[in-house]
């Protein structure tokens, strides 16, 4: 009895030694097999890789807001009716340039039919007292005039020349035209950008709305909208990227010139204005913009390239080389994107290397 129980347990031992080895065997073929199913990059990708290292960087934050082009109302000037009239000859449109000086209507007025009538009186009345002033000379050197009556004709004379130069001026504040005509003429260079009259339309000096509007294009101001939770992101003199649906490939840089500190009672956000330099007028008003609000702050965090980054199933990813065509997928925590670079919380260190292009080929490489 005794000697069956001992060949069963030598027979378990036997049977638990050669499972155990065949176990082994399996896991040894499978590390084999799971080593050498492992993705190594080739030597032909990674002649066109870009390798990058991870650095420490000053923390940039950037928000995006909205907004639109504006006129610069520093340099934009409205044009009234200074008399009442018939407007007869409109010479420019909407849109066009034109430079200061330069003729945009002519107004029939019985204004400046009045004026140009006084400024002959005037100057009839200048020579008439000029003469009646050199005759009571004439006199008292005679004998025959007292020296009162030649005071009184230099008063006479003195005061229709003061009366020439007040209608003069009063012309020439109404376009200087002695043809009854009012030309309404260009202060400045710029753009017709708003227009408000055809050729036979009735104006009066005291309806208080602008014939034309004029406009220097060569600065434009975007006023951009700033929501509640934002206002403390932005300040006055932080650098902007403003981008435009109009030319997707090209960013225009300023900064932030003036921050209005009210809310508009309709959308509740606050104003800010950027000045931008528009010298090949590509910037029109009304166009919508998108502006991004960059902003330094006092401390350092670990940056990458943005373009080493990969999105996948809600995590971020980066793709640390190893050398060799090895790779490994390391998740990353992202504090904030700018640009082309990306600023992280965790996951790499300074000094690690990673790949920094054609990084979601490779990881889908790796994945499968």
């Amino acid at each position: 009895m005794r000697n069956q129980m001992n060949k069963k347990n030598t027979l378990f031992i036997l049977l638990f030694f050669a499972g155990l080895a065949t176990f082994e065997s399996c896991t040894v073929k499978d590390n084999k097999s799971e080593e050498k199913g492992k993705y190594i990059i080739p030597d032909s990708l990674l002649k066109t890789i870009k390798i990058d290292t991870v650095q420490r960087c000053q923390l940039v934050n950037a928000i995006t807001l909205t907004g639109s082009v504006d006129f610069d109302q520093d340099h934009q000037v409205n044009i009234f009716p200074l008399v009442s009239g018939n407007i007869q000859d409109v010479k420019v449109q909407l849109g066009d340039h034109v430079t200061a000086g330069q003729t945009l209507a002519i107004v029939k007025s019985g204004e400046m039919a009045t004026y140009s009538n006084n400024l002959i009186v005037a100057e009839t009345n200048v020579t008439a007292t000029k003469k009646q002033l050199d005759a009571s000379k004439d006199l008292f050197s005679s004998g025959l005039a007292s020296q009162l009556d030649v005071t009184n004709a230099q008063v006479n004379y003195d005061q229709a020349v003061a009366q020439l130069q007040m209608v003069k001026r009063i012309l020439k504040i109404n376009g200087d035209n002695t043809n009854g005509d009012y030309i309404i003429k260009a202060p400045i260079s710029g753009f017709i950008v708003q227009k408000n009259i055809t050729n036979n339309t009735a104006i009066r000096a005291d309806n208080g709305n602008n014939i034309f509007t004029i406009s220097d294009l060569k600065n434009v101001w975007i006023q951009a909208n700033v929501y509640e939770s934002n206002i403390s992101k932005v300040h006055l003199g932080d650098q902007v990227n403003v981008t435009t649906l109009s030319y997707p490939d090209r960013i225009f840089k300023g900064k932030v010139d003036k921050i209005l500190n009210v809310l508009d009672p309709t959308n509740k956000v606050m104003k800010v204005r950027i000045i931008l330099s528009n010298e090949d007028y590509a910037l029109k008003p009304q166009m919508f913009v998108s502006v991004t609000v960059v902003n330094k702050e006092n401390k350092e965090a670990i940056c990458i390239p943005s373009k080493a980054l990969i999105f996948d199933h809600s995590q971020y990813y980066v793709l640390k080389y190893n050398g060799k065509g090895n790779a490994d997928i390391t998740p990353v925590q992202v504090l904030s994107m700018m640009g082309d670079k990306t600023y992280l919380d965790g996951g790499v260190k300074v000094g690690d290397i990673i790949i920094g292009s054609q990084a979601l080929l490779i990881y889908d490489a790796l994945n499968n």
